[in-house]
């Protein structure tokens, strides 16, 4: 049977994305606005009501009000937005952590973002399972590429050229913090240090620790095993060997990835380590995220269609 699948905002970064990961795929039928109908909100309601599933690839305010275009209908929805992130009745779409069986029932189900994919992939399994403490004041220090700032920036960064570094968020109000803290189960929200260079796309999302400040005396050995246990049935999360490694790079012009790998980095006295989330901030942090949960939704196989490497 296909499945019809609209999406709004199909225009955008993510939007272009999802479409390509699903061209030529026959398990699928794209409803395509044109050009002068995709802003059209008589147009757009007709879409949203006759998909059997819709991924909204638009801002948080436009978001909400395509949810509330979408009432009365049978739709199923994936927000690629923030907009629902935290919000109840819906699914947080990281099926490692939320469970594959709740977004395969789930209606209404909003993807991780970027950053917070990286953070909760690290963080969360460990929280759980005690090895790392609750209340700990936890730092993100992040770097992305440039397109996960949607077209303004992708803009801005092709308009000056001599911009090598941009560092935001020093509000310490992020977005991100509340689906952070909700998500990896925190007493505290945390500190949040993300910034941009002039890369097209990969991020790496680090948490450091003081171990030795702990109670309970966790390793980074420890924590790597830990991590190991947790993916190891997943294709599209992996957890780095204890290889030898003195550092980790973004490139620019590195390939499209589903994929995302952790790395958890210690001293030799064991009282410091560095977890680093590498991953492609418009795959699993947004478009390769969107088609695993559609898969999920619609019974396939979760990594049909997405970008992994053997």
């Amino acid at each position: 049977m296909t499945t019809r699948v609209f999406i709004d905002g199909a225009a955008g970064t993510t939007g272009l994305e999802i479409r390509d990961r699903l061209t030529g795929r026959d398990e699928f039928e794209l409803l395509v606005l044109d050009d002068a109908q995709r802003k059209n909100e008589a147009a757009r309601k007709e879409a949203l009501h006759e998909a059997d599933i819709a991924i909204l690839c638009l801002p948080d305010d436009a978001a909400k009000k395509a949810v509330k275009l979408a009432d009365g209908s049978n739709t199923r929805i994936i927000d690629a937005s923030s907009a629902h992130r935290v919000a109840d009745g819906w699914t947080y779409g990281f099926p490692e952590l939320i469970g594959h069986e709740t977004i395969a029932n789930a209606q209404f189900v909003s993807n991780p973002g970027c950053y917070p994919t990286g953070f909760l992939a690290l963080v969360a399994p460990l929280v759980r399972n005690g090895l790392l403490p609750a209340d700990w004041p936890f730092t993100v220090n992040a770097v992305s590429g440039y397109s996960g700032g949607g077209n303004a920036l992708i803009d801005r960064f092709g308009n000056e050229p001599d911009l090598a570094f941009r560092t935001y968020g020093l509000d310490l109000a992020h977005k991100h913090r509340p689906e952070m803290k909700l998500h990896a189960g925190l007493k505290h929200g945390v500190i949040f240090a993300p910034s941009v260079v002039p890369a097209y796309r990969g991020m790496l999302v680090e948490v450091p620790l003081h171990l030795g400040a702990m109670d309970g005396e966790p390793t980074a050995d420890g924590l790597r095993t830990a991590l190991h246990e947790f993916y190891s049935s997943s294709a599209v999360v992996t957890v780095s060997d204890n290889e030898p490694c003195s550092e980790l790079a973004l490139r620019q012009k590195t390939p499209a990835s589903d994929q995302m790998q952790l790395h958890v980095f210690g001293n030799e006295g064991g009282y410091h380590a560095r977890l680093i989330a590498r991953l492609d901030n418009l795959g699993k942090g947004a478009s390769g995220a969107a088609i695993q949960n559609l898969n999920i939704m619609c019974g396939l196989p979760e990594t049909t269609g997405l970008r992994l490497t053997a």
